[in-house]
């Protein structure tokens, strides 16, 4: 455990200085240098305390290397999300008192956002564009496709093999098992892609008409909106001044006032609106396939026990890897988590045979 909690510290380091080589905006890349200093100063105090060697884990781990990866494909967006997603797990160690590039950072913190926050408008020369263009990064990246891609798989396997292992239960394998997966798979993919085109157009529609009005007040009545803008910053601590200078500042181009109203006033992110419904409900679909066809596989090459003993084994691997998957999220141990969803799945599964078995013998 000890070990677990100064490589999660060296991982964090390590992932904010990817964070500050890929970022372009110089002051965001000073505050994402300093939090890899912050950690990396958390991972020496810590081996100190407790005499771990350090130098056996100041290498990433294979978890950190795997999010650096995704950020490389899929941006680094979801590297800070992922970072802040697993504050809990990095919050617990002691922020050591340090002076990194002339800002103090002072004081045990609980939420490395703040810790960000506290950086960034402690710069003197940070402007309500930057902190607006911060703000929008962390929370965009909540809500991510590969998140989505491992949730989808895992309804998409749970639920097909509960339904698979229940007809092979009534019918020891044989008869309509195959059939019955098929039309689970097509059913449950398709209930899914129509559940998130609902839930993504209704949203937009929603948060648009909220939008809107928030466009017609800041053209009809800048003059509220500018004070509304200042208070915003206020109300994060910056001085009132220094307040009032960055909103003049984000005031002049419209569209960049416009979305940090839409943030903090409505609670909005704007860029999670230009998603298609069609395009997430396909993916949707795509991805709850993708799981639910793995139990299936096996009764379409043969039946009976072998096809029931094949289909458990491939589900159970699936189960262990969505499991693993799950870990670059939260950090947890990739045996822990891959096992606990081995568990639950053959869980339901077992409970869904059983009372197949149930129902076929009462049939009989």
């Amino acid at each position: 455990m000890k070990n677990k909690t100064i490589q999660t510290e060296v991982d964090a380091s390590y992932l904010y200085q990817k964070l500050a080589d890929h970022e372009a905006d110089a002051t965001i890349a000073n505050v994402f240098k300093q939090m890899s200093e912050i950690e990396k100063d958390h991972a020496v105090a810590f081996a100190e305390k407790e005499g771990v060697p350090l130098a056996n884990l100041m290498q990433p781990s294979w978890r950190a290397k795997t999010i650096n990866l995704i950020g490389r494909i899929f941006g680094y967006d979801y590297v800070l999300g992922t970072l802040m997603e697993t504050e809990k797990s990095i919050s617990n160690a002691i922020l050591v008192t340090k002076k990194k590039n002339n800002v103090a950072i002072k004081g045990t913190e609980t939420s490395h956002v703040k810790i960000l926050r506290t950086i960034l408008e402690s710069e003197s020369k940070v402007t309500g564009a930057q902190l607006s263009k911060f703000e929008s990064r962390h929370r965009s990246v909540g809500g991510n496709a590969i998140r989505a891609a491992v949730l989808g798989g895992n309804d998409g396997l749970v639920s097909n093999f509960s339904l698979i292992m229940g007809i092979a239960g009534a019918t020891a394998g044989q008869n309509g098992v195959l059939l019955a997966g098929l039309a689970g798979l097509l059913a449950g993919a398709l209930s899914m892609a129509l559940g998130e085109w609902i839930s993504v157009k209704s949203s937009q529609e929603l948060y648009e008409n909220q939008m809107q009005i928030e466009m017609n007040e800041l053209e009809t009545n800048p003059e509220s909106e500018l004070k509304e803008l200042a208070l915003i910053y206020m109300a994060k601590g910056i001085p009132d001044e220094q307040s009032r200078s960055m909103a003049g500042d984000i005031m002049k181009d419209k569209t960049r006032a416009y979305e940090m109203l839409v943030k903090e006033e409505l609670g909005i992110n704007a860029e999670t609106l230009k998603g298609s419904a069609v395009e997430a409900a396909i993916y949707s679909f795509i991805l709850f396939a993708i799981g639910a066809v793995i139990p299936v596989l096996p009764f379409m090459f043969t039946n009976g026990t072998k096809a029931i003993i094949t289909s458990v084994a491939a589900s159970a691997a699936g189960l262990f890897i969505i499991g693993a998957a799950i870990t670059l999220f939260t950090g947890k141990s990739v045996w822990y988590s891959g096992f606990r969803q081995v568990l639950f799945g053959l869980g339901a599964a077992a409970i869904s045979f059983g009372i197949g078995k149930l129902i076929g013998v009462n049939v009989a």
